[in-house]
């Protein structure tokens, strides 16, 4: 069963577990780069089952999401109140072809995106973080609910890469 917007966000917002999402967001493309800097194209590729990503897949998801959210800041951060239009991530991962993507592009392409949008939020006063957007899906958004997100979205694909990458290192060791 799909999960809700309000379970999704509920979900995403857990991760945080109170910790300061500025602070989270620019420690992970150096927590990424250090959990996928030991596995082979191969690893980097394997699905942990059907339906679910590869790390190349999330890599390029995590891309591509920080490329949408940096836009819809900007959208806000213009245009007070504007619509915020939601995306389908797995038609993107098939229409972009997320798993033909090279992960080491994709790292890249996000760490550089996400180092741009947090130079963008730190220099900003601190009364236009409650400026918002509506989502088509999940309705008032402010700034500072959107910088959440995306730290809990980080902390939710860090887990999904480390436990991806351990069972990985796993299997080549039973294999050997």
């Amino acid at each position: 069963m799909q999960e809700t917007a309000q379970q999704y966000i509920q979900r995403i917002l857990g991760h945080l577990d109170g910790g300061d999402p500025i602070q989270i967001q620019q420690a992970t493309a150096k927590k990424l780069q250090k959990l996928v800097k030991p596995l082979s194209k191969k690893q980097l590729s394997q699905r942990p089952e059907p339906g679910k990503w590869s790390i190349t897949e999330i890599l390029a998801h995590l891309a591509d999401a920080e490329l949408v959210g940096g836009w819809r800041m900007r959208l806000i951060l213009g245009n007070n109140g504007v619509s915020l239009q939601p995306f389908d991530q797995d038609v993107w991962a098939e229409t972009f072809a997320y798993a033909r993507r090279d992960p080491k592009t994709s790292l890249e392409t996000f760490r550089v995106l996400r180092e741009n949008n947090l130079r963008m939020l730190k220099a900003l006063p601190k009364n236009l973080w409650e400026n918002y957007g509506m989502h088509q899906e999940r309705g008032k958004e402010t700034l500072a609910h959107i910088v959440r997100m995306f730290a809990g979205h980080d902390l939710n694909h860090l887990a999904q890469v480390e436990k991806i990458a351990k069972g990985s290192r796993t299997k080549e060791k039973r294999a050997a």
